[in-house]
């Protein structure tokens, strides 16, 4: 087992290689063992899901292969015991991913969320979280931690729950956050965007 899951992901999206430019990042190959950790998936079905084109979906499985995460079967592919590993150790630190409804806390048309365990005590500025959740395509972030049996977003709201009663009842139904746990929530004008930018906020926080 790698000493970093994160870097041996990251290295795998940065691999150089000849030919046009990748057109997948870490968000993709996380998406992917996810949706390999469940059943196997022929490439047609993955790249629909992953919503890529076919050139990247052969780059995803090639880099996963060579990295000894994935196996091919006639089955499709399929986590080796090492991606199943790698996977969960990433489902460690986000165990709880969930697309949320409309709330006080978000305009957007579709949020979605992650659950970071005890990760709060690395947050030292939602702007800069924000920031990453919207260049991975949200139109919106906000991250929120959870201390002493509350929910708290910095400048915004010291209790959640009494000032945000709909968007907290969400968050603490479908993600079930502890102490010193983080919450990011993304908004997009589509799931998959929305998901990205939650994403993007929440790989950030994490040293796995």
């Amino acid at each position: 087992m790698p000493v970093s899951v994160k870097r041996l992901v990251e290295d795998i999206a940065g691999e150089k290689a000849p030919g046009p430019s990748v057109t997948f990042t870490v968000f993709h190959l996380f998406s992917a063992l996810e949706l390999l950790s469940g059943a196997a998936l022929g490439r047609n079905r993955l790249a629909k899901k992953l919503n890529v084109g076919g050139g990247a979906v052969r780059t995803i499985i090639s880099r996963l292969r060579g990295s000894g995460l994935i196996k091919i079967s006639q089955d499709g592919c399929s986590l080796t015991r090492k991606g199943l590993e790698v996977w969960g150790r990433l489902e460690q630190v986000f165990p709880r991913r969930a697309e949320l409804a409309k709330s006080e806390l978000s305009g957007a048309e579709f949020s979605f969320a992650f659950l970071v365990k005890n990760c709060g005590d690395r947050v030292r500025s939602g702007i800069v979280l924000r920031d990453a959740a919207v260049i991975a395509g949200a139109r919106e972030a906000l991250v929120a931690v959870f201390k002493k049996g509350h929910l708290r977003i910095a400048s915004v709201s010291e209790c959640v729950e009494k000032d945000y009663p709909t968007a907290a009842g969400q968050i603490l139904e479908e993600l079930s956050p502890e102490e010193n746990d983080v919450v990011v929530v993304a908004g997009a004008d589509s799931i998959l965007k929305a998901k990205q930018g939650a994403f993007a906020a929440s790989w950030s926080l994490i040293d796995v």
